[in-house]
């Protein structure tokens, strides 16, 4: 496995793979991310424990929506089974992905109490007047935690999918997914700004459509399922960032094919 250095503009490519691997199993890859959103309410709902599990199982998910993003890609029908891919390679890959989830788990925790610390709880809104519909308030100290996980995500970026496919251990996969993030920085920024602007720009025409046609709540109704595709079609573009980023030395366990082929 090595590193391998990519153009800016191979951002775009990805989202565009992302969206195109997504329109050839929709119903199967749709599913399985709601699946894994399913599990994570569940899961956090355990008391006490709840949202540190959740937490452990983030890196393992990760890795089963991108195992399944390899299979769309490749032309066959993703299974459910492929969720826990990460589990099902061996004892050894899957106690090191327990610990990439441990990782992540104290490394967002940090980051909370981080935000916490230094913005503290904040001013309590008021209450709308009589009559007046409540809005969403933008809450500043959420976006500032929100912020201090972006380098926590970019570390962990491609980790589950170095342990999982290269046998790389936990620690040094994320040191390994830090360098590639920062050699490709260029590369993920368009990626990150030409998702932004997909999302604004669906969020946009959506709600003008469902505001002409039935008010305000016709325009809600309509966006929370469109942003749910959309954030699984943005799962579905991550395997490509990191099938990309790295090059395979042999033909072990690497999933998809080397950089600048097709799928």
């Amino acid at each position: 496995m090595k590193l391998n250095i990519v153009p800016a503009r191979t951002g775009i490519q990805w989202v565009k793979s992302g969206v195109q691997t997504f329109l050839k199993q929709p119903l199967a890859l749709a599913g399985l991310f709601f699946m894994y959103m399913a599990a994570v309410l569940v899961v956090s709902q355990v008391p006490v424990l709840g949202p540190l599990l959740a937490g452990m199982l983030v890196p393992a998910a990760t890795l089963g929506l991108m195992a399944a993003t390899a299979e769309a890609a490749k032309g066959r029908f993703p299974m459910p089974s492929v969720l826990i891919s990460a589990f099902r390679a061996g004892r050894q890959q899957a106690r090191a992905m327990l610990v990439l989830g441990l990782l992540y788990t104290g490394g967002s925790l940090l980051a909370t109490l981080i935000g916490s610390l230094l913005v503290g709880a904040g001013p309590v809104p008021a209450p709308p007047a009589a009559g007046a519909e409540a809005t969403p308030q933008i809450d500043g100290r959420t976006l500032f935690i929100l912020a201090l996980h972006t380098p926590l995500l970019l570390v962990f970026w491609h980790a589950p999918a170095l342990v999982h496919w290269h046998g790389v251990p936990p620690v040094k996969s994320l040191f390994f997914s830090a360098v590639a993030c920062f050699r490709n920085f260029g590369a993920l920024l368009i990626y990150g700004i030409t998702w932004l602007g997909l999302f604004l720009g669906v969020g946009f025409v959506l709600s003008s459509i469902g505001l002409m046609f039935g008010g305000l709540a016709v325009a809600r109704s309509v966006m929370m399922p469109t942003v749910l595709l959309l954030v699984a079609m943005f799962s579905t573009s991550m395997y490509f960032t990191f099938r990309d980023s790295f090059l395979a030395t042999d033909d072990n366990d690497e999933p998809g094919p080397p950089a600048g082929e097709t799928t």
